[in-house]
């Protein structure tokens, strides 16, 4: 975090881009292994008949949000939604984040979901602290999916679980990738700013997530098969091309129901 000061305008945007910068490349640098494995992971459930899913909770629903339904992204991931708690839809905001914590709620959403044995679900949580992903995790794997968590393991070190069993996010799941994001999602403190400020949670898990469908497309082709991906609706042909890719894959397919 840099050293507290007063900073212009111009500055503080500077050294929060600076700070995200350094952040993604701890993440090339020291997650390439498992963002690899996550991407082998769903790859590999893909190509089993497999369905995808992406779940987060409050604002890492951001990161899951941004690999469904995507411009240059695979046709494959689904949003798992729990009502209430995606985004900051819910008045009170409040709300969502007490959502978070109640126990059970992951059961139910799983039971009335599609997923089922042999698919594979990305649980995005930046402290991976709370009840929702840590049973959403506990729960998907006890139904016989395949679990990747994208969380920060500061947390895991420095705070304590919300659930209870005392466990994390991390110790349920098949692959982990760190985020790195430091306890309190932070990154910045100015003089005359009474708390740190410049969160980079969303933009880190959002290229981590993307990262991981690169890396699972990529494995697709390694195996021979041509990826499902979906091109943008703003450029010729783009619709057509999606409306191709759909009819051959519905039956993996939620979010057109």
């Amino acid at each position: 975090m840099s050293e507290s000061k007063p900073v212009g305008g111009n500055e503080a945007a500077g050294q929060f881009l600076g700070a995200a910068i350094a952040l993604l490349q701890r993440v090339r640098e020291e997650e390439a292994e498992h963002i690899a494995a996550a991407g082998a992971l769903l790859a590999g459930t893909a190509a089993d008949g497999g369905r995808l899913f992406a779940f987060g909770a409050g604002h890492s629903s951001l990161a899951a949000q941004d690999v469904v339904y995507r411009a240059g992204g695979l046709a494959l991931m689904n949003l798992l939604s729990v009502p209430g708690a995606v985004g900051v839809d819910v008045m009170p905001a409040t709300l969502g984040s007490a959502l978070e914590r109640v126990a059970g709620l992951a059961g139910a959403v799983l039971d009335t979901s599609p997923a089922q044995p042999g698919d594979a679900l990305v649980v995005v949580s930046l402290s991976g602290r709370n009840s929702l992903p840590v049973e959403m995790a506990m729960n998907a794997r006890a139904l016989g999916l395949k679990v990747v968590g994208v969380t920060s393991l500061a947390y895991a070190r420095e705070t304590r679980s919300r659930h209870v069993s005392g466990t994390f996010l991390k110790d349920h799941c098949d692959v982990v990738v760190d985020t790195k994001i430091r306890v309190g999602d932070a990154e910045l403190t100015a003089d005359g700013i009474g708390a740190p400020f410049g969160p980079a949670s969303t933009v880190v898990a959002g290229a981590v997530m993307q990262a991981i469908v690169a890396a699972a497309a990529a494995e697709l082709a390694a195996r021979g098969i041509d990826p499902p991906m979906l091109r943008s609706g703003n450029v010729d042909g783009g619709h057509d091309w999606n409306g191709r890719v759909l009819a051959e894959y519905g039956d993996r397919v939620f979010f057109r129901h």
